[in-house]
């Protein structure tokens, strides 16, 4: 370079010409997840989403925003990107759901390093799978180039949904009253939570690597560890239109000890049975070969329950109904007692 040529961006670690090429490689994939009401290509300042007023008669809109957490680690060091996307949009939707609310459209931040159009494409990939699952738009988003900031090959990834709910229909807990059920639905692994504690008793204190065949998992470390968060919205809507739900609460970070109380009213108490239903592989490998207190784990993992829904006996029969036609597994694991708004365990399958 001659002595007085200005320096570019791209000498400064920014390509804009590779973040042009990724944004025509995720086009395609983009658009496949459009809705109706969805009024603008990918590429402007701003998404544009028509809601249509013939549908409610006073329409509440309910957002949500969370991004994956330490599971990137486990993406980065298996070099595989394409289901952290997943991830991103369950975190977010799952979340807005327990309103009773129906996604409507997702946003997507995502911070490189360095930019390579195909690792964006193969994360963007996954964020659009969990957009179809949960039957919502992504419609936008952003991809920074931030050389310095994240060592190569390194990335985070941030989501924001926005759904809506007929303000006669929120669903808030307020109805929770004692003798009512605790039903769950299973969940697919650690979904996005713990993996700060999950990595340290795998990686550093067994000394376990990610491609190590691990008998009592059935696979591969890496692959149990990355299987993506289960995105309810499908099964929540067939349940919703079959009863009534009084509550419910996605289980992520602070398991289903801080999660359940968040949807109780004050003299509520959940009293959930630890037997009644199959806690996965996973967690009880990590509490072994941690040595981790069954507290601890309550309060940190998920422990095989996804999402919690609360309803009287004569609904909670109806959900169970419907998610044996839909060959959906769910589990009676507890009920509502009086007390202070929290938790207990109890051994056993319950009553």
């Amino acid at each position: 370079m001659c002595p007085d040529q200005g320096l570019t961006y791209s000498q400064a670690g920014v390509n804009i010409d590779k973040g042009n090429q990724a944004v025509e490689l995720i086009k395609p994939i983009v658009k496949s997840t459009f809705r109706p009401e969805v009024m603008t290509e990918l590429g402007g300042f701003g998404g544009l989403f028509a809601l249509d007023p013939r549908k409610y008669q006073e329409p509440v809109l309910v957002s949500g925003t969370d991004g994956v957490g330490t599971k990137l680690k486990i993406a980065f060091q298996m070099n595989k990107h394409d289901t952290i996307g997943i991830d991103a949009v369950a975190m977010c939707v799952n979340d807005i759901l327990v309103s009773g609310a129906e996604p409507l459209f997702f946003l997507d931040y995502l911070a490189v390093g360095r930019l390579e159009p195909s690792q964006v494409k193969e994360i963007v990939a996954g964020i659009a799978e969990g957009c179809r699952q949960a039957g919502c738009a992504l419609i936008g988003g952003e991809t920074a180039e931030m050389p310095g900031f994240y060592p190569a090959g390194e990335y985070d990834v941030a989501g924001f949904a926005v759904g809506v709910v007929e303000r006669s229909k929120i669903i808030d807990g307020s109805k929770i009253k004692p003798g009512d059920i605790i039903l769950g639905l299973p969940s697919s692994g650690l979904h996005s939570n713990g993996f700060s504690l999950a990595r340290k008793v795998f990686q550093e204190k067994a000394g376990l690597y990610l491609g190590e065949n691990i008998e009592e998992l059935d696979g591969k470390l890496g692959n149990v560890l990355l299987e993506p968060t289960r995105i309810y919205v499908k099964i929540i809507q067939k349940i919703l239109s079959a009863c009534e739900v009084k509550g419910m609460a996605h289980i992520t970070g602070g398991g289903l000890t801080e999660n359940i109380p968040r949807v109780l009213p004050d003299t509520c108490q959940a009293v959930i049975f630890k037997d009644s239903w199959p806690v996965l592989p996973v967690f009880k490998l990590l509490e072994r070969l941690g040595r981790i207190a069954p507290e601890e784990m309550y309060r940190t993992f998920n422990m095989g329950i996804g999402m919690v829904l609360i309803l009287d006996r004569e609904e909670a029969e109806k959900a169970k109904e419907c998610c044996k036609k839909l060959q959906e597994k769910v589990y009676e694991i507890g009920y509502i007692g009086p007390g202070e708004k929290a938790v207990s365990y109890k051994e056993g399958k319950g009553l």
